[in-house]
Protein backbone atom coordinates (compact mmCIF):
# COMPACT_ATOMS: atom_id res chain seq x y z
CA UNK A 1 0.00 0.00 0.00
CA UNK A 2 1.59 3.15 -1.23
CA UNK A 3 1.56 5.80 1.51
CA UNK A 4 -0.51 9.03 1.68
CA UNK A 5 1.90 11.69 0.20
CA UNK A 6 1.79 14.63 2.61
CA UNK A 7 0.77 18.40 1.18
CA UNK A 8 3.74 20.79 1.12
CA UNK A 9 2.75 24.01 3.02
CA UNK A 10 3.54 27.38 1.57
CA UNK A 11 5.65 29.76 3.50
CA UNK A 12 4.51 31.71 6.03
CA UNK A 13 5.02 35.09 3.97
CA UNK A 14 3.55 33.29 0.81
CA UNK A 15 0.65 32.29 2.58
CA UNK A 16 0.29 35.90 3.96
CA UNK A 17 0.88 37.49 0.73
CA UNK A 18 -2.25 35.00 -0.78
CA UNK A 19 -4.20 35.92 1.94
CA UNK A 20 -3.98 39.65 1.33
CA UNK A 21 -4.41 39.18 -2.26
CA UNK A 22 -7.63 37.08 -1.57
CA UNK A 23 -8.88 40.06 0.85
CA UNK A 24 -8.31 42.79 -2.00
CA UNK A 25 -10.09 40.20 -5.19
CA UNK A 26 -13.34 40.96 -4.33
CA UNK A 27 -12.36 44.78 -4.16
CA UNK A 28 -11.19 43.81 -7.50
CA UNK A 29 -13.71 42.19 -9.25
CA UNK A 30 -16.28 45.37 -7.85
CA UNK A 31 -13.77 47.75 -9.39
CA UNK A 32 -13.53 46.08 -13.27
CA UNK A 33 -17.25 45.48 -13.14
CA UNK A 34 -17.89 49.53 -12.65
CA UNK A 35 -15.45 50.03 -15.13
CA UNK A 36 -16.71 47.96 -17.66
CA UNK A 37 -20.45 50.05 -17.14
CA UNK A 38 -18.67 53.60 -16.98
CA UNK A 39 -18.94 54.64 -20.22
CA UNK A 40 -14.73 55.42 -20.32
CA UNK A 41 -13.33 54.93 -24.02
CA UNK A 42 -11.56 51.20 -23.99
CA UNK A 43 -8.42 52.87 -23.53
CA UNK A 44 -9.63 54.74 -20.29
CA UNK A 45 -10.79 51.19 -19.11
CA UNK A 46 -7.31 49.34 -19.30
CA UNK A 47 -5.38 51.95 -17.90
CA UNK A 48 -7.30 52.68 -14.72
CA UNK A 49 -7.68 48.62 -14.52
CA UNK A 50 -4.28 48.30 -14.85
CA UNK A 51 -3.63 51.42 -12.01
CA UNK A 52 -5.79 49.11 -9.86
CA UNK A 53 -4.31 45.68 -10.31
CA UNK A 54 -0.65 47.41 -9.95
CA UNK A 55 -1.99 49.25 -6.34
CA UNK A 56 -3.57 45.44 -5.59
CA UNK A 57 -0.23 43.38 -6.28
CA UNK A 58 1.89 46.51 -4.62
CA UNK A 59 -0.34 46.79 -1.58
CA UNK A 60 -0.34 42.62 -1.16
CA UNK A 61 3.17 42.89 -1.32
CA UNK A 62 4.05 45.21 1.34
CA UNK A 63 1.89 43.14 3.57
CA UNK A 64 3.80 40.27 2.97
CA UNK A 65 7.17 42.16 3.91
CA UNK A 66 5.59 43.98 6.81
CA UNK A 67 4.98 40.13 8.16
CA UNK A 68 8.77 38.94 6.49
CA UNK A 69 10.94 41.52 8.15
CA UNK A 70 10.57 41.23 11.70
CA UNK A 71 10.46 37.80 11.73
CA UNK A 72 13.72 37.62 9.89
CA UNK A 73 14.83 40.02 12.40
CA UNK A 74 13.84 37.67 15.05
CA UNK A 75 15.19 34.70 13.53
CA UNK A 76 18.77 36.50 12.95
CA UNK A 77 18.52 37.97 16.84
CA UNK A 78 18.13 34.12 18.27
CA UNK A 79 20.66 32.74 15.43
CA UNK A 80 22.96 35.52 17.03
CA UNK A 81 22.25 34.06 20.53
CA UNK A 82 22.57 30.53 19.64
CA UNK A 83 25.77 31.03 18.92
CA UNK A 84 26.74 32.67 22.28
CA UNK A 85 26.99 35.94 19.99
CA UNK A 86 24.97 38.78 22.79
CA UNK A 87 26.34 42.13 21.19
CA UNK A 88 23.28 42.03 18.49
CA UNK A 89 19.85 44.38 19.33
CA UNK A 90 16.78 44.78 17.42
CA UNK A 91 15.75 48.22 16.77
CA UNK A 92 12.31 48.81 18.48
CA UNK A 93 10.07 50.80 16.95
CA UNK A 94 6.65 50.98 18.98
CA UNK A 95 6.87 49.55 22.58
CA UNK A 96 2.31 49.77 22.75
CA UNK A 97 1.89 46.97 19.94
CA UNK A 98 2.75 43.05 19.67
CA UNK A 99 6.01 43.10 17.54
CA UNK A 100 7.83 46.02 19.79
CA UNK A 101 7.11 44.13 22.87
CA UNK A 102 8.17 41.13 21.47
CA UNK A 103 11.40 42.82 20.35
CA UNK A 104 11.99 44.60 23.82
CA UNK A 105 11.36 40.82 25.23
CA UNK A 106 13.79 39.23 23.29
CA UNK A 107 16.88 42.40 23.87
CA UNK A 108 16.34 41.55 27.42
CA UNK A 109 16.83 38.13 26.88
CA UNK A 110 20.08 38.78 24.72
CA UNK A 111 21.20 41.08 27.68
CA UNK A 112 20.27 38.73 30.75
CA UNK A 113 22.30 35.77 28.51
CA UNK A 114 25.06 37.70 28.23
CA UNK A 115 25.32 38.73 31.92
CA UNK A 116 24.98 35.08 32.84
CA UNK A 117 28.01 34.23 30.10
CA UNK A 118 29.94 36.51 31.66
CA UNK A 119 29.34 35.35 35.07
CA UNK A 120 29.97 31.63 33.87
CA UNK A 121 33.45 32.62 32.09
CA UNK A 122 34.68 34.29 35.50
CA UNK A 123 33.72 31.70 37.42
CA UNK A 124 35.57 29.07 34.93
CA UNK A 125 38.71 31.31 35.19
CA UNK A 126 38.35 31.36 38.73
CA UNK A 127 38.02 27.84 39.13
CA UNK A 128 40.68 26.98 36.72
CA UNK A 129 43.16 29.43 38.49
CA UNK A 130 42.14 27.75 41.98
CA UNK A 131 43.07 24.62 40.45
CA UNK A 132 46.50 25.82 39.11
CA UNK A 133 47.27 27.16 42.44
CA UNK A 134 46.38 24.69 44.94
CA UNK A 135 48.78 22.36 46.73
CA UNK A 136 45.83 19.26 45.79
CA UNK A 137 46.29 17.05 42.58
CA UNK A 138 43.18 16.92 40.71
CA UNK A 139 42.00 14.29 38.11
CA UNK A 140 39.02 13.22 35.89
CA UNK A 141 38.36 10.64 34.28
CA UNK A 142 35.70 8.99 31.49
CA UNK A 143 33.39 6.20 32.12
CA UNK A 144 36.43 4.60 30.79
CA UNK A 145 38.95 5.22 33.14
CA UNK A 146 40.62 7.48 30.48
CA UNK A 147 42.20 10.64 32.10
CA UNK A 148 40.44 13.62 30.67
CA UNK A 149 41.46 16.62 32.73
CA UNK A 150 44.60 16.92 35.46
CA UNK A 151 45.93 20.47 37.34
CA UNK A 152 49.40 21.25 37.87
CA UNK A 153 49.82 19.49 40.70
CA UNK A 154 48.65 16.39 39.05
CA UNK A 155 51.38 16.85 36.57
CA UNK A 156 53.78 17.35 38.91
CA UNK A 157 52.69 14.28 41.42
CA UNK A 158 52.79 12.23 37.64
CA UNK A 159 55.56 13.68 36.76
CA UNK A 160 54.95 14.74 33.11
CA UNK A 161 53.29 17.71 31.74
CA UNK A 162 49.15 17.13 30.51
CA UNK A 163 49.92 17.08 26.77
CA UNK A 164 51.28 13.83 27.73
CA UNK A 165 49.03 12.44 30.22
CA UNK A 166 45.51 13.92 29.05
CA UNK A 167 44.04 10.43 27.19
CA UNK A 168 45.94 7.64 28.94
CA UNK A 169 44.14 5.11 31.11
CA UNK A 170 43.68 5.30 34.95
CA UNK A 171 46.20 1.52 34.89
CA UNK A 172 49.17 3.21 32.86
CA UNK A 173 48.68 6.28 35.45
CA UNK A 174 48.85 4.06 38.15
CA UNK A 175 45.46 5.26 39.64
CA UNK A 176 43.01 2.92 38.88
CA UNK A 177 43.54 1.30 42.16
CA UNK A 178 42.09 4.76 44.22
CA UNK A 179 39.20 4.84 41.37
CA UNK A 180 37.84 1.65 42.99
CA UNK A 181 36.68 1.06 46.98
CA UNK A 182 36.05 3.23 49.52
CA UNK A 183 35.59 6.77 48.32
CA UNK A 184 37.87 8.59 50.99
CA UNK A 185 40.84 7.20 53.05
CA UNK A 186 44.17 7.78 53.97
CA UNK A 187 46.91 5.39 51.80
CA UNK A 188 50.04 5.09 51.22
CA UNK A 189 51.21 5.05 47.63
CA UNK A 190 54.36 5.87 45.48
CA UNK A 191 54.34 7.87 42.18
CA UNK A 192 57.30 9.23 40.03
CA UNK A 193 56.74 13.03 41.23
CA UNK A 194 56.00 12.02 45.20
CA UNK A 195 55.62 9.21 47.65
CA UNK A 196 53.78 9.12 51.07
CA UNK A 197 50.52 9.10 52.45
CA UNK A 198 47.72 10.28 50.46
CA UNK A 199 44.28 11.68 51.35
CA UNK A 200 42.11 9.77 48.57
CA UNK A 201 38.92 11.74 47.76
CA UNK A 202 36.80 10.29 45.00
CA UNK A 203 33.47 11.34 43.69
CA UNK A 204 31.17 11.89 40.40
CA UNK A 205 29.47 14.52 38.07
CA UNK A 206 28.60 15.15 34.91
CA UNK A 207 30.25 16.31 31.81
CA UNK A 208 27.92 17.62 28.97
CA UNK A 209 25.90 15.00 29.94
CA UNK A 210 28.46 12.09 30.27
CA UNK A 211 29.54 10.75 33.44
CA UNK A 212 32.88 11.79 35.04
CA UNK A 213 35.01 10.69 38.17
CA UNK A 214 36.62 13.27 40.43
CA UNK A 215 39.99 12.15 42.09
CA UNK A 216 41.41 14.35 44.59
CA UNK A 217 44.66 13.68 46.52
CA UNK A 218 46.44 15.60 48.50
CA UNK A 219 49.95 14.26 50.22
CA UNK A 220 48.98 14.53 53.73
CA UNK A 221 52.46 12.73 55.06
CA UNK A 222 54.35 16.08 56.46
CA UNK A 223 51.10 17.08 58.34
CA UNK A 224 50.59 13.56 59.30
CA UNK A 225 54.48 13.55 60.94
CA UNK A 226 54.00 16.97 62.64
CA UNK A 227 50.61 15.37 64.27
CA UNK A 228 52.95 12.64 65.35
CA UNK A 229 55.74 14.22 66.52
CA UNK A 230 53.24 16.88 68.75
CA UNK A 231 51.41 13.59 69.85
CA UNK A 232 54.92 12.33 71.15
CA UNK A 233 56.15 15.19 72.36
CA UNK A 234 53.09 15.66 74.49
CA UNK A 235 53.23 11.95 75.77
CA UNK A 236 56.88 11.79 76.85
CA UNK A 237 56.35 15.08 78.83
CA UNK A 238 53.20 13.36 80.31
CA UNK A 239 55.33 10.55 80.95
CA UNK A 240 58.27 12.21 82.09
CA UNK A 241 55.85 14.41 84.31
CA UNK A 242 54.66 11.18 85.75
CA UNK A 243 57.81 9.64 85.74
CA UNK A 244 59.40 12.20 87.82
CA UNK A 245 56.37 12.81 90.78
CA UNK A 246 57.52 9.05 91.49
CA UNK A 247 61.14 8.65 91.08
CA UNK A 248 62.02 11.83 92.84
CA UNK A 249 60.21 10.98 96.09
CA UNK A 250 61.86 7.40 95.69
CA UNK A 251 65.20 8.98 95.05
CA UNK A 252 65.16 11.22 97.91
CA UNK A 253 63.57 8.82 100.34
CA UNK A 254 66.54 6.03 99.09
CA UNK A 255 69.26 8.79 100.09
CA UNK A 256 68.00 9.32 103.30
CA UNK A 257 67.60 4.95 104.49
CA UNK A 258 71.35 4.86 102.86
CA UNK A 259 72.57 7.87 104.64
CA UNK A 260 70.36 6.51 107.74
CA UNK A 261 72.38 2.98 107.29
CA UNK A 262 75.78 4.95 107.22
CA UNK A 263 75.44 6.32 110.34
CA UNK A 264 77.25 4.94 113.24
CA UNK A 265 75.64 4.63 115.92
CA UNK A 266 72.16 4.49 114.35
CA UNK A 267 69.32 5.95 116.08
CA UNK A 268 67.09 4.25 118.04
CA UNK A 269 63.98 4.67 115.67
CA UNK A 270 65.77 3.66 112.60
CA UNK A 271 63.80 0.56 111.87
CA UNK A 272 60.43 2.86 112.13
CA UNK A 273 62.01 5.11 109.80
CA UNK A 274 63.39 2.66 107.07
CA UNK A 275 59.72 1.32 107.77
CA UNK A 276 57.88 4.79 106.52
CA UNK A 277 60.49 5.31 103.93
CA UNK A 278 59.56 1.45 101.94
CA UNK A 279 56.14 2.53 102.50
CA UNK A 280 56.58 5.73 100.79
CA UNK A 281 58.96 3.56 97.82
CA UNK A 282 56.11 1.18 97.56
CA UNK A 283 53.20 3.71 97.49
CA UNK A 284 54.87 5.59 94.81
CA UNK A 285 55.99 2.36 93.16
CA UNK A 286 52.16 1.38 93.07
CA UNK A 287 51.56 4.83 91.48
CA UNK A 288 54.08 4.24 88.94
CA UNK A 289 51.95 0.83 88.38
CA UNK A 290 48.68 2.59 87.97
CA UNK A 291 49.76 5.09 85.40
CA UNK A 292 51.68 2.20 83.42
CA UNK A 293 47.92 0.18 83.45
CA UNK A 294 46.21 3.39 82.64
CA UNK A 295 48.53 3.74 79.44
CA UNK A 296 47.92 0.21 78.57
CA UNK A 297 44.98 0.00 78.69
CA UNK A 298 44.53 3.14 76.59
CA UNK A 299 47.07 1.89 73.78
CA UNK A 300 45.26 -1.51 73.61
CA UNK A 301 41.65 -0.46 72.96
CA UNK A 302 40.15 -3.45 70.81
CA UNK A 303 38.63 -3.06 67.48
CA UNK A 304 34.67 -2.83 68.09
CA UNK A 305 32.89 -5.94 67.91
CA UNK A 306 29.91 -4.78 65.48
CA UNK A 307 26.18 -6.09 66.46
CA UNK A 308 22.86 -4.62 66.59
CA UNK A 309 21.83 -2.62 69.77
CA UNK A 310 19.17 -1.02 70.55
CA UNK A 311 19.27 2.56 72.26
CA UNK A 312 16.31 2.60 74.85
CA UNK A 313 17.91 -0.52 76.97
CA UNK A 314 21.51 0.41 76.70
CA UNK A 315 20.62 3.90 78.00
CA UNK A 316 18.07 2.60 80.74
CA UNK A 317 20.61 0.22 81.92
CA UNK A 318 23.40 2.86 81.71
CA UNK A 319 21.51 5.50 83.99
CA UNK A 320 20.64 2.67 86.63
CA UNK A 321 24.25 1.75 87.34
CA UNK A 322 24.49 5.25 88.66
CA UNK A 323 23.95 5.44 92.33
CA UNK A 324 25.39 8.37 93.89
CA UNK A 325 22.76 11.56 92.15
CA UNK A 326 19.58 10.68 90.30
CA UNK A 327 20.06 9.81 86.38
CA UNK A 328 16.73 11.23 84.33
CA UNK A 329 16.26 9.53 81.56
CA UNK A 330 14.58 11.63 78.76
CA UNK A 331 12.54 9.04 76.41
CA UNK A 332 13.53 9.32 72.82
CA UNK A 333 12.47 7.18 69.22
CA UNK A 334 13.33 3.65 68.83
CA UNK A 335 16.35 3.33 67.20
CA UNK A 336 19.31 0.13 66.81
CA UNK A 337 22.56 1.08 65.62
CA UNK A 338 25.40 -1.42 64.98
CA UNK A 339 28.26 -0.94 67.38
CA UNK A 340 30.00 -2.92 70.07
CA UNK A 341 27.72 -3.15 73.12
CA UNK A 342 30.33 -3.31 75.46
CA UNK A 343 32.48 -0.76 74.45
CA UNK A 344 29.34 1.86 73.60
CA UNK A 345 28.25 0.94 77.63
CA UNK A 346 31.47 1.92 78.86
CA UNK A 347 31.77 4.97 77.25
CA UNK A 348 28.19 5.78 78.03
CA UNK A 349 28.91 4.64 81.77
CA UNK A 350 32.26 7.71 81.43
CA UNK A 351 30.50 10.15 80.51
CA UNK A 352 27.67 9.60 83.31
CA UNK A 353 30.18 8.96 85.62
CA UNK A 354 32.07 12.46 85.07
CA UNK A 355 28.60 14.45 85.31
CA UNK A 356 27.71 12.61 88.21
CA UNK A 357 30.83 13.73 89.83
CA UNK A 358 30.18 17.42 88.49
CA UNK A 359 26.88 17.50 90.51
CA UNK A 360 28.01 15.88 93.95
CA UNK A 361 27.42 17.36 96.85
CA UNK A 362 24.65 20.29 95.45
CA UNK A 363 21.09 19.65 94.43
CA UNK A 364 21.81 19.38 90.76
CA UNK A 365 20.98 16.41 88.39
CA UNK A 366 22.44 14.06 85.36
CA UNK A 367 20.01 13.99 82.51
CA UNK A 368 20.42 11.28 79.65
CA UNK A 369 18.83 11.44 76.32
CA UNK A 370 18.93 10.55 72.72
CA UNK A 371 17.49 11.84 69.33
CA UNK A 372 17.74 11.05 65.91
CA UNK A 373 19.42 13.02 63.52
CA UNK A 374 19.29 13.30 59.37
CA UNK A 375 21.73 15.80 58.71
CA UNK A 376 24.57 15.72 57.55
CA UNK A 377 23.53 11.89 57.96
CA UNK A 378 21.76 9.84 59.47
CA UNK A 379 23.10 8.98 63.25
CA UNK A 380 21.76 8.38 66.46
CA UNK A 381 22.93 11.22 69.05
CA UNK A 382 23.33 10.90 72.52
CA UNK A 383 23.49 13.78 75.25
CA UNK A 384 24.61 13.99 78.94
CA UNK A 385 23.45 17.24 80.42
CA UNK A 386 24.60 17.98 84.26
CA UNK A 387 23.80 21.20 86.51
CA UNK A 388 27.91 21.22 87.75
CA UNK A 389 30.06 24.28 87.55
CA UNK A 390 30.82 23.60 83.72
CA UNK A 391 33.44 23.04 81.94
CA UNK A 392 37.24 24.38 83.14
CA UNK A 393 38.82 26.54 80.37
CA UNK A 394 41.17 24.66 78.78
CA UNK A 395 41.95 22.64 75.17
CA UNK A 396 43.78 19.95 77.13
CA UNK A 397 40.29 17.80 77.89
CA UNK A 398 41.19 15.17 75.96
CA UNK A 399 44.76 15.19 76.15
CA UNK A 400 45.89 11.57 77.59
CA UNK A 401 46.54 12.34 81.82
CA UNK A 402 45.37 15.21 81.39
CA UNK A 403 43.11 16.07 84.60
CA UNK A 404 41.11 18.63 86.62
CA UNK A 405 40.41 15.78 89.28
CA UNK A 406 42.08 15.11 91.93
CA UNK A 407 42.78 11.34 92.37
CA UNK A 408 41.83 11.32 88.23
CA UNK A 409 43.49 9.49 85.81
CA UNK A 410 43.31 11.38 82.82
CA UNK A 411 42.03 8.67 80.53
CA UNK A 412 38.48 8.63 80.65
CA UNK A 413 37.82 11.27 78.14
CA UNK A 414 40.03 10.11 75.92
CA UNK A 415 38.94 6.89 76.29
CA UNK A 416 35.66 7.57 75.21
CA UNK A 417 36.48 9.72 72.27
CA UNK A 418 38.91 6.54 70.95
CA UNK A 419 35.76 4.36 71.08
CA UNK A 420 33.16 7.01 69.51
CA UNK A 421 36.15 7.60 66.27
CA UNK A 422 36.21 3.91 66.62
CA UNK A 423 32.65 3.76 65.60
CA UNK A 424 32.88 6.16 63.04
CA UNK A 425 31.60 8.78 65.66
CA UNK A 426 32.03 12.10 67.19
CA UNK A 427 32.69 12.92 70.73
CA UNK A 428 31.91 17.26 71.96
CA UNK A 429 32.00 18.77 75.20
CA UNK A 430 30.37 22.24 75.39
CA UNK A 431 28.94 24.38 77.92
CA UNK A 432 25.57 24.95 78.43
CA UNK A 433 23.62 27.81 78.36
CA UNK A 434 21.93 27.92 81.24
CA UNK A 435 24.51 26.34 83.29
CA UNK A 436 26.55 23.43 83.40
CA UNK A 437 27.86 21.22 80.75
CA UNK A 438 26.71 18.54 77.46
CA UNK A 439 28.41 15.84 76.46
CA UNK A 440 27.29 14.89 73.01
CA UNK A 441 28.00 11.50 71.58
CA UNK A 442 26.87 11.24 67.83
CA UNK A 443 27.09 7.90 66.41
CA UNK A 444 26.21 6.61 62.48
CA UNK A 445 23.01 4.45 61.62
Amino acid sequence: MIPPRRRRRLPHDLRVQLLALAAGLPALVLAATLLAHSGFSERTQWTLGAVVVIAWLAFASSAREAVARPLQTLSNLLGALREEDFSFRARVGRRDDPLGQALVEVNALAQTLREQRLGALEATALLRKVMEEIDVAVFAFDASQVLQLLNRAGERLLGAPAERLIGLGADALGLAALLSGEPRGIVDASFPGATGRFDVRRGGFRQRGKPMQLLVLADVSRALRDEERQAWQRLIRVIGHELNNSLAPIRSVAGSLEALLLREPRPDDWEGDVRRGLSVIAARAEALRRFMDAYAQLARLPAPARRPVEVAPLVRRVAGLETRVPVIVSGGPDATIDADADQLEQLLINLVRNAAEAVAGSAGGVRLSWSLAEKPQAAVEFAVDDDGPGLPPSANLFVPFFTTKPGGSGIGLVLCRQIAEAHGGTLALTNRPEGGCRATLRLRR
